[in-house]
């Protein structure tokens, strides 16, 4: 999951050009500005002037100094913006022009200690090459909710499907608002990765970060960066996007094989983006026992705790769909 060396530094090139292309606007606004309204420009010069004179006056002993500047300060700005409403011009038209304005088009964003974490800006770059480099895009396309069909489906399997789809609908409707995680279970081909599909494209369009793994991918993507000891860094940056995204998706749980380094990666997942109150989605061929007896009781506990559990019955429809695409044989 994490980027190449080239693939970062092509991001951050393209935040270098933002910043050089937002100053040379605010630059050409200025212009425009200065040409329209000759005043604006003097009241700008005025402040340097201000500012010294009451650096002068605090040296001198002025306590009034500093307050008076403020106060200066702030009725320059009052009279600068009046000059920009009465020319026509919109009153931050002169302030500092940002693609995203969290980071200031750097990618990073200054914590209260003092240290840099990713943007959300750059972080979506970032996923968005990984969606390329992946399936996602590919699954999404086929599998949305504009493509969903009850047409095979019938009785109680066609009422668990129904509830499934309502929860997934919800789950969409109030995803900024709350935390919630699903769980989805049954027999093979019941609906449980497309129901993941058609949540990962609604919350795609609607800008969220959605992180989607097979099983078998992100073990094997763990197993490698935990015991190569040259990728401990690459491992860290995994591990983080993994626990920050705003949705992981893993996908066919139980088709990796399981042993207790996965089953503690499991739970550490799990755990992990439960404390930090990140959603997931997980579908599953297993049983609910077999889950348990595979995966420990401590990762039972947690998916059962604070999952919604769905589960989903009735033909394989992959299997009924492929039937119906033969041309019927020959008598």
């Amino acid at each position: 999951m994490a980027l190449s060396n080239q693939q970062y530094e092509s991001i951050m090139r393209r935040y270098e050009q933002t910043r050089d292309a937002n100053r040379h606007l605010l630059e050409e606004h200025r212009k425009a500005v200065y040409e329209r309204i000759p005043q604006y420009r003097q009241l700008e010069e005025s402040v340097g002037s201000v500012s010294l004179d009451s650096a002068r006056r605090l040296l001198d002993g002025d306590d009034s100094a500093v307050s008076s500047l403020h106060d200066h300060l702030i009725e320059l700005g009052r009279q600068k913006k009046s000059l920009l409403a009465a020319a026509g011009f919109p009153e931050d038209y002169l302030e500092p022009l940002y693609d995203c304005r969290d980071c200031h088009d750097t990618g990073y964003i200054e914590t209260d200690d003092g240290s840099r974490e990713k943007c959300h800006c750059l972080i979506q770059q970032e996923l968005s090459i990984l969606y390329a480099q992946s399936n996602i895009q590919d699954m999404i396309a086929r599998e949305n909710f504009s493509t969903l069909s009850y047409e095979y489906y019938q009785g109680a399997d066609l009422e668990r499907f129904q509830g499934a789809v309502r929860i997934c609908q919800e789950f969409v409707k109030n995803f900024s608002e709350e935390y919630r995680n699903l769980f989805f279970y049954g027999t093979v081909g019941t609906g449980k990765s497309f129901l993941s599909g058609c949540i990962a494209r609604e919350l795609l369009m609607q800008g969220f970060s959605v992180v989607y793994f097979s099983s078998l991918g992100l073990f094997e993507h763990l197993a490698h960066h935990t015991f190569d000891t040259k990728e401990k860094e690459t491992l860290y940056n995994f591990c983080k996007d993994l626990y920050n995204c705003e949705l992981l998706i893993i996908d066919d749980l139980g088709t990796e094989v399981t042993n207790s380094f996965v089953a503690s990666q499991l739970f550490s997942c799990l755990n992990e983006r439960h404390l930090r109150r990140k959603a997931t989605v997980i579908s599953t061929n297993l049983s609910l026992e077999e889950l348990r007896d595979r995966y420990s009781d401590r990762v039972f506990s947690r998916i059962i705790s604070n999952y919604t559990i769905c589960k989903l019955t009735g033909p394989d429809v992959r299997m009924c769909k492929k039937r119906a695409s033969k041309p019927d044989n020959p008598a």
